[in-house]
């Protein structure tokens, strides 16, 4: 059974961008948009902010209104919704779990934050198991287009990026795009290298030939799965993040992988994956690795 695109809305500019981004990619991709809100009963002490069944109406209204503007743009796209009363954090991940993938509004760049770049945000990305896709205020379809690449980051072995690549690749081939595959790589230690690495990187002719060919290796069963997809390989010394976001001006989509790890205050995100998404201008896909 295909799995329908997930867009998790809250009223806000950047949910309402997030599910506009997701009803386009439901069109191109032939499947069904799920569209959820999450909401929760707010009692104001000394306002009247009414009961639990009028904010619940209020939250239906604006899910229904959501609908009929985005339906109202893609006559025939098949939407089911869903109205939960819930925490968000908890909420989301569940939807993420049943979608192809989830798409989210984000505010603003830098430290400061709003829906799903703050704590909630990072709990989604961290805990979901399926891609989560972060979009901000203003994005809109002419961002989509010819000559603007899907860039995805590619690191470790080839198995370790299959999950980001395949996500990277079905976008591209949904859009008619091409893939910018970037792997960055740094000077580590000497004693960082194992007898059986040095031996692998003097066959290779040095560092950056050696990370050349781990790239080709990496796009090598995904240039065969979609032989008309064209693709760059960007190969650069530096930082992953810094890398990536050099070539952000080139980019419709940013694809990343992301390694979640529990820390006594919650769930956490890898570092490349947190500066791409607090500073990248174009949507920011968050896949998780197998």
């Amino acid at each position: 059974m295909t799995r329908p695109i997930t867009a998790g809305i809250d009223g806000t500019e950047e949910s309402l961008a997030a599910l506009g981004w997701a009803a386009r990619e439901a069109v191109r991709r032939g499947v069904a948009l799920r569209v959820v809100h999450a909401w929760r009963f707010q009692p104001y002490e000394g306002i009247d902010a009414g009961d639990r069944d009028t904010q619940a109406g209020w939250a239906r209204d604006a899910l229904a209104e959501a609908v009929r503007a985005v339906t109202g743009r893609h006559t025939g796209l098949d939407v089911d919704t869903d109205l939960v009363e819930g925490g968000s954090v908890d909420v989301l991940v569940n939807a993420a779990s049943d979608a192809e993938f989830l798409v989210l509004g984000s505010r603003g760049h830098g430290p400061v934050v709003g829906f799903l770049l703050g704590s909630v945000g990072q709990q989604v990305i961290a805990e979901a198991t399926r891609p989560v896709v972060l979009v901000r205020a203003g994005d809109h379809a002419t961002s989509e287009v010819a000559g603007h690449e899907i860039v995805v980051g590619q690191e470790g072995d080839p198995e370790d990026s299959a999950e980001v690549m395949r996500f990277a690749f079905e976008t591209a081939a949904a859009r008619g795009a091409a893939v910018r595959a970037v792997r960055a790589w740094t000077l580590p230690p000497v004693f960082a290298y194992s007898p059986g690495s040095l031996k692998l990187l003097d066959e290779a002719g040095g560092l950056e030939p050696y990370e050349k060919k781990a790239l080709a290796a990496a796009l090598q069963p995904w240039r065969e799965r979609f032989p008309d997809v064209p693709v760059v390989e960007h190969v650069e010394m530096g930082s992953a993040g810094q890398v990536l976001l050099s070539v952000t001006a080139r980019a419709q989509l940013m694809v990343v992988g992301r390694r979640a790890r529990r820390t006594a205050v919650g769930a956490r995100i890898g570092s490349v994956a947190h500066g791409v998404l607090h500073h990248a201008d174009c949507p920011v896909a968050v896949v998780p690795h197998a």
